[in-house]
């Protein structure tokens, strides 16, 4: 039953760029990114009294960390992540973002000790970073040297370094803070950060005008993509272990092209196909490296 759920897990969050596409065609990024989090900010609460009884009280740098882990993933990723699906298709963009993992690795190797940088791991992260430049350029390369890569793509790394960033700080926040009490505190966080500018762009008057694919979209990714992926998540790593859970990340970014396919009629091209296992098959490599070290 636990890897049914795991395999479900992975299709959520694949379904995540499918919401995510809908949403920015409609809703400003701002807008868009705090209804998400006021959602899961208030499906945290009784995710924090099923795990951990209560929201575990912070003091010191811990207050720091947590408003650090708050405004990278997620002030800044969503914000990144909405304003790039405006104009790149979402199977494209869940193959760049499937990156997070191999660079997560890089940047532990070199900010944190006991986090080696082996030959093994190395290859997995050159090979992601090929896969993921592969799709972004449809496979030329060369266009990089010639500045083609548009806004879309640029944001959507955005959203890798705001991840990658996030998932570091967290590692350190983990250490003395629970895990689903540090979720609830980044999605609070985020979600009163997000609030200025989202009055700004005229979410208040415009609350009213959002269609019904625009109001699912924001269940989706607060409740579903958010919520309910994070129990199944966390649940399969208390059951069978952080690195066999793991794997089934690698399911994200193949149902949202899947997804893509099937709900938005996004085409699926060599360049995408390739890309796709080079990044897939670098993660591969990292998460061997790491599970033999």
């Amino acid at each position: 039953m636990i890897y049914l759920k795991l395999f479900l897990t992975a299709v959520l969050w694949g379904g995540t760029f499918i919401a995510g596409r809908i949403l920015a065609q409609e809703v400003e990024p701002y807008s868009g990114s705090f209804l998400r989090f006021l959602v899961a900010s208030v499906c945290m609460f009784p995710l924090v009294r099923h795990f951990e009884g209560t929201l575990q009280p912070l003091r010191g740098r811990q207050l720091l960390l947590v408003f650090l882990s708050g405004m990278t993933g997620v002030f800044l990723y969503n914000v990144f992540f909405l304003s790039g699906m405006q104009t790149v298709q979402a199977g494209r963009a869940s193959v760049i973002v499937a990156s997070n993992p191999v660079l997560i690795s890089l940047f532990a190797a070199l900010l944190f000790r006991g986090e080696r940088m082996t030959l093994l791991k190395a290859t997995g992260v050159a090979l992601s970073v090929a896969g993921a430049v592969y799709v972004i350029t449809r496979g030329n390369p060369s266009t990089l040297l010639e500045g083609a890569m548009g806004r879309g793509e640029w944001l959507i790394f955005g959203c890798v370094a705001s991840w990658v960033s996030y998932s570091l700080v967290g590692k350190v926040v983990m250490r003395d803070v629970q895990p689903v009490s540090a979720v609830t505190y980044a999605c609070l966080v985020g979600s009163a950060a997000l609030l200025p500018p989202a009055l700004v762009e005229g979410m208040a008057g415009n609350l009213g005008g959002y269609s019904l694919s625009a109001w699912s979209a924001i269940v989706y990714l607060g409740f579903f993509g958010t919520c309910l992926g994070f129990i199944w998540y966390y649940e399969g790593i208390r059951k069978i272990g952080p690195s066999k859970a793991g794997v089934f990340i690698n399911f994200v970014p193949i149902s949202a092209v899947i997804l893509s396919f099937l709900l938005l009629g996004e085409s699926i091209d060599a360049s995408l196909l390739i890309g796709a296992a080079l990044v897939l098959f670098g993660v591969y490599l990292t998460n061997r490296s790491a599970g033999g070290a």
